[in-house]
């Protein structure tokens, strides 16, 4: 063996490491993740909902208290703790206040788990990062490596909205535990030796069609997360309107960002990703006419990318169209993402074609 590849084998072996080491680390996080859950939910934050439906004013505005203090005529205003509905048919909800329910030490865990997926993300990174330098091309080749990658990406998205002061807390206990779940796959049933890939692939269109097909998803998921977790905060919402009982999960509803909230981040992330998607198709073409000689064949991978651009763009109508807002825009939302996953583990894996470099032992 030549020094060349000894170096190759050994920089692979660093990679598995550090994808290992990096999934011990999100496991903290992860448990972390639910120890911020759970203290936030023994608060008295967390537990407001029954509150809110034996409120006499639980359908009209709540009541503003005021408080002459003696001996003087400064006013005292004391701001109700829980605002349901502004008017009576119009929802006016708060944002709720987070995972850590506005406890010391649920928000104590919360900066624990933030801090232990920063460090799994370094890992995360260097594995990705080792593994290109041992097959000397870029790291997404495979779906092995495709999946480590994309959470990867998936992560670095959801670090730096944190670092940019958005409230996307309550999205680390969700996609740290997806980020397991596909790490664990990628690893178990999805790993690949280092290999050089197949002739129709060494082109520079790998680092451009493919980084921009990991960044779509990546961002496109938290966007689902967003819209599915929309779903569960409006019904809540709506029952507490109508004077119903909370439910079990209440402590946790709560503490969510209002619906309103929600809807409006996963829409501006779906809104914003779209155009790049439409890049990573119109780039995946012209990628295909340089190694095949035709813009478009109809083969299953881009026959399924084009309905996942169909699907999204009739969210994005549907947003703009009277009546399709609301539960019936999240549903096509998720329809879309869902087409996003089976264009690639379906399509992959059950569906030959000239995009079958799926490698799947």
């Amino acid at each position: 063996m030549n020094l060349a590849a000894e170096t190759n084998e050994n920089l692979a072996h660093i990679s598995n490491v550090l994808i290992y080491s990096a999934m011990a680390v999100y496991t903290l996080a992860f448990l972390a993740h639910i120890a911020e859950w759970v203290f936030g939910s023994r608060s008295a934050v967390g537990r407001t909902a029954a509150a809110i439906t034996a409120a006499p004013a639980a359908s009209a505005p709540a009541e503003v208290t005021v408080r002459a203090a003696q001996g003087g005529g400064t006013a005292v205003l004391e701001r109700p703790k829980i605002v349901t509905r502004s008017a009576a048919g119009t929802r006016d909800v708060p944002d709720g206040p987070g995972a850590a329910g506005g406890t010391e030490q649920g928000d104590l865990y919360g900066r624990i788990a933030i801090g232990l997926t920063v460090l799994a993300f370094l890992m995360h990174a260097g594995a990705v990062l080792t593994r290109a330098l041992s097959v000397q091309r870029a790291p997404w080749g495979n779906m092995y490596e495709f999946s480590t990658t994309f959470a990867m990406v998936a992560v670095g998205v959801y670090l730096t909205l944190l670092a940019l002061k958005k409230n996307v807390r309550w999205l680390g206990l969700p996609l740290v535990t997806t980020v397991l779940l596909d790490l664990g796959l990628a690893v178990s049933v999805l790993y690949t030796a280092s290999a050089q890939l197949v002739p129709a692939l060494h082109s520079y269109w790998l680092w451009i069609h493919v980084s921009c097909a990991i960044v779509s998803g990546a961002s496109l998921y938290l966007g689902a997360v967003a819209t599915l977790l929309y779903l569960f905060r409006d019904r809540y919402e709506e029952k507490l309107a109508k004077g119903g009982e909370p439910g079990r999960f209440a402590s946790v509803l709560e503490r969510l960002p209002a619906a309103g909230s929600l809807d409006k981040f996963a829409y501006r992330i779906n809104a914003t990703v779209f155009p790049l998607w439409t890049f990573t198709i119109i780039a995946g073409a012209i990628w295909a006419e340089a190694a095949w000689g035709r813009y478009w064949g109809w083969d299953p991978k881009e026959v399924w990318s084009f309905i996942t651009w169909v699907a999204y763009a009739a969210y994005l109508h549907a947003r703009a169209t009277a009546g399709w807002k609301g539960r019936k825009a999240a549903y096509l939302a998720l329809l879309a993402f869902a087409c996003y996953v089976f264009n690639y583990y379906g399509v992959n894996m059950l569906i030959s074609g000239k995009h079958s470099y799926a490698n799947v032992p």
